[in-house]
Parts: structure tokens; sequence; C-alpha cells
């Protein structure tokens, strides 16, 4: 089994698929909390029209994934802190509007090219080294902000109205949380394409939730069966010659199904 990772491609993809577990993980368990696990199909539909930009022009897929996420998350946020819009209205129009856009420009494009499909249900070749660098440059910092606000970021997704009256900078907080969360999403595409990222992000906070512990241990198991996940699927992949995003997804359904069969109360 370990012969894999003589290959310098499953060296980048294990490395690159860990730091989108950990980070992927941690951020998702409070926008589950929150009950705002849309958000993260959301903003991953938006990156598909960054990475259809970018294919269009001849632009960087990735950046043009970053800067459609950021812009959708900011706006998002937006319109649900200030306006006072409902998140789910919110979410839905901006699922289906990105989707449509998609489309529209796949379609003037002329071509569903290869490279689009490594984009939507990712691809273990497709992570290179400079993918890596900025992987782990950008999930570095998110990674030290989701630590140090913490505690914040926990208060606000309990009860976001007493957080706010205890003085926590609720909107900052909120927006840097989506900012992460978004940067995550266009980061994670090469890995796990933007169909299947959503799952990544919601399915281990779902499953470790399901052992009845406290947020912090809750938070430490969704993070351990987001990175059993990635191992397990990533070597089903290369064995069996399976999308490496799917194989990913499809392990983390089993270890779902695990957690509801252990504990079905």
């Amino acid at each position: 089994m370990m012969e894999m990772l003589h290959y310098p491609f499953m060296q980048r993809a294990f490395a690159a698929g860990l730091i989108i577990a950990l980070l992927a993980a941690m951020s998702g368990s409070f926008i589950v909390l929150r009950r705002y696990s849309l958000l993260s199909e959301t903003l991953a539909h938006v990156s598909l029209v960054g990475v259809s930009v970018g294919l269009l022009f001849g632009l960087s897929p990735l950046w043009m994934a970053v800067a459609a996420s950021l812009i959708a998350s900011w706006s998002i946020e937006y319109l649900r802190s200030v306006h006072g819009m409902y998140s789910d209205s919110i979410l839905a129009i901006f699922l289906s509007g990105s989707l449509a856009l998609a489309i529209v420009i796949v379609s003037i494009s002329g071509s569903f090219n290869a490279s689009l499909f490594s984009y939507l249900f990712g691809s273990i070749l497709s992570v290179s080294n400079d993918d890596l660098m900025i992987m782990a440059f950008f999930g570095s910092i998110a990674m030290v902000l989701l630590t140090l606000f913490f505690k914040e970021l926990y208060f606000i997704a309990f009860d976001e109205e007493v957080a706010r009256t205890s003085g926590i900078r609720v909107t900052a907080l909120n927006f840097m949380l989506v900012s992460i969360i978004a940067l995550i999403i266009a980061l994670s595409i090469r890995v796990v394409g933007t169909l299947l990222i959503g799952a990544l992000m919601v399915i281990p906070p779902v499953a470790a939730i399901r052992f009845g512990m406290g947020f912090f241990k809750t938070t430490l198991l969704s993070i351990a069966i987001a990175l059993v996940s990635v191992v397990i699927g990533l070597s089903t992949s290369f064995f069996f010659s399976l999308p490496s995003g799917a194989a990913i997804v499809l392990s983390l359904l089993v270890i779902f199904v695990i957690a509801l069969a252990v504990n079905r109360r």
C-alpha cells in the first residue's frame, strides 16, 4: 500500500487533501452548528463560475475561483446581516444564479473540456507544487484565525444576539468566517471538486455530533473523521482508478452511516 507514496503526484495529493480536510472540518463545525450548511454548497457553485471564467479567458482558474467565492461570501453576509434577509433565501438565490451563470459561460466557451471536468469532481493529478504551497500558506492563516477566535465563533454560532450584547464583534467575525470558508472551498476544488467539497465540510461535523460530546471534542472528532476519509478515499482512488473527490465523499458517507448505527438516539 505504501508504494503509492513513491509517486510525487500522490505525495502532493495526500498533503493537499489532509490540509483541506483539517480546514474544512474545523470551519464546517461552526456552520453546521448555526444551521448554515448550505453556504458551503452555494460557494462551491460560485467558485465554479470563477473556474469557468478563468478557463474562458485564459486566466488562473484557482485565483478566479478564490475571487468569485470571496465576493459572493461577502455579498451573502451583507444581505443577511445588514438587510436582514433570511439565510436560506439568500443561499438559494446565489446557488441557482451561480449555477445558471456557470452553464452560460461554459456554453459560450463552446466546450466542456477535461480541465473543467477535473474542477467539477476533483483530480489528484492536477495538484501541483505551486497549488500545494498556496494551500499551505493560506491554510495556515485560516487555521490561525480559527484557533484565535474559536471561543468567539462558537459563542456567535450558539447565540448571535447574546454574543452581540456581550461585546463580541459579531459582524466582523461573521465576515471573517465566511471569507475563510470561501477561501477553503476555492482551494479545495483541485482535490475534491466543486460539486463535492460541501460534503467534506458538512458530513464530518454531522457524524461527530452523533457522539454527543462537547463542541471542542466534537470539532476534534470531526477533523479526525475528515482526515481518515481523505486517506481512505485517495488510497481507494489510486488502487481502483476512481475519481478522488467521489472516493473521499463515499468514505465520509460510510463513516456517517457507522456513526448513525453506533448512536441510534
